[in-house]
């Protein structure tokens, strides 16, 4: 890859290996990298261990989500998604288990896949992306058992709520749905835009981030990142943070989120910003916590560089692994 490709390159997804030794990224070139965590971490590292233990080219257009289960690689590209094993991908062989797609309307344009998630309640894959609908995917048959429709723009985040059996997607089009995994159907639609606390008109409506625990949810995008408690519908907590956000999630007691900006917000659950630690990226996609492995416990964050920063320390950057 060239300078030009390096200038211009975003990471846009992450995913740490089951045994919680590798990390995954895949970028805007359709390439998928592996690193290894615990040279890069190791006491006698050098620089080359910091760079990819290998690189490949995945998908045709940007890898927008990676997912792992407990023993594959899943990476979503140009409508379809693609399974490689932990195990050979570790041995540097690059061969996919499967490729699916799911069933689209047109066949003409296809649309890409924004976001994955698992529900492991059912042993299935969640999909949601630019044909506004949610595909679910049974992974042990490889077959797409059901599509849920509502959303009337592209999707571009999803959440499951296991214990209650409900999906939670937010898109474009600036709703948050909460779907019944059972019936299919749209249970809740919360417009976020709608709230006055959350709403910024200039940013526009739609939700890029969402994540739930337990009775509580985090979305935003145009609107203000905002703490949601599910029961109530309501929002209890709007943050203060400028620009859009792009990932967020809970960690103990706090909220971490990175979006527009070249820092990783750390949040209080009341509403307050109690930091915000640096970053190398001017502007950040993805973030991840390792919490497969307490001996690479770690905190990685991506967006428009080649470089991704890695946090042992909340609260200052390691070092950076790159592409």
């Amino acid at each position: 890859m060239g300078p030009v490709e390096h200038l211009h390159m975003s990471v846009f997804s992450q995913s740490f290996s089951p045994c919680g030794r590798f990390l995954a990224a895949g970028n805007n070139y359709g390439e998928i990298a592996v690193f290894s965590l615990s040279s890069a971490l190791s006491p006698d590292a050098t620089d080359l261990s910091q760079k990819p233990i290998l690189t490949f080219t995945a998908h045709e257009g940007p890898v927008f989500s990676l997912l792992s289960t407990d023993s594959h690689l899943l990476s979503a590209g140009n409508g379809e998604v693609s399974a490689w094993s932990w195990a050979e991908l570790i041995k540097r062989n690059t061969k996919a288990a499967w490729t699916r797609r799911p069933n689209y309307k047109s066949s003409l344009e296809i649309p890409e896949i924004n976001a994955m998630t698992m529900n492991p309640t059912e042993n299935s894959l969640v999909i949601g992306g630019g044909d506004n609908n949610i595909h679910i995917m049974d992974l042990e048959s490889g077959i797409f058992k059901s599509v849920l429709q509502g959303h009337t723009d592209y999707i571009h985040c999803l959440s499951v709520r296991e214990r209650e059996g409900e999906i939670l997607s937010g898109g474009e089009d600036g709703a948050v749905r909460i779907w019944d995994c059972r019936t299919g159907h749209s249970v809740h639609c919360i417009e976020v835009f709608k709230y006055e606390d959350c709403a910024r008109p200039q940013y526009g409506k739609w939700i890029s981030c969402l994540t739930t625990d337990s009775d509580w949810m985090l979305c935003g995008g145009g609107p203000s990142l905002s703490l949601w408690h599910l029961r109530s519908m309501s929002p209890t907590s709007v943050f203060p943070l400028s620009g859009c956000q792009r990932q967020a999630t809970f960690y103990q007691d706090m909220i971490l989120s990175v979006g527009e900006g070249q820092f990783v917000s750390h949040c209080l659950m009341g509403g307050e910003v109690k930091a915000q630690i640096p970053c190398t990226p001017h502007s950040l996609n993805t973030l991840a916590l390792n919490l497969n492995s307490t001996e690479h416990r770690v905190l990685t964050v991506g967006g428009s560089s080649h470089q991704i920063d890695v946090f042992a320390n909340l609260y200052y950057r390691s070092f950076s692994l790159s592409f």
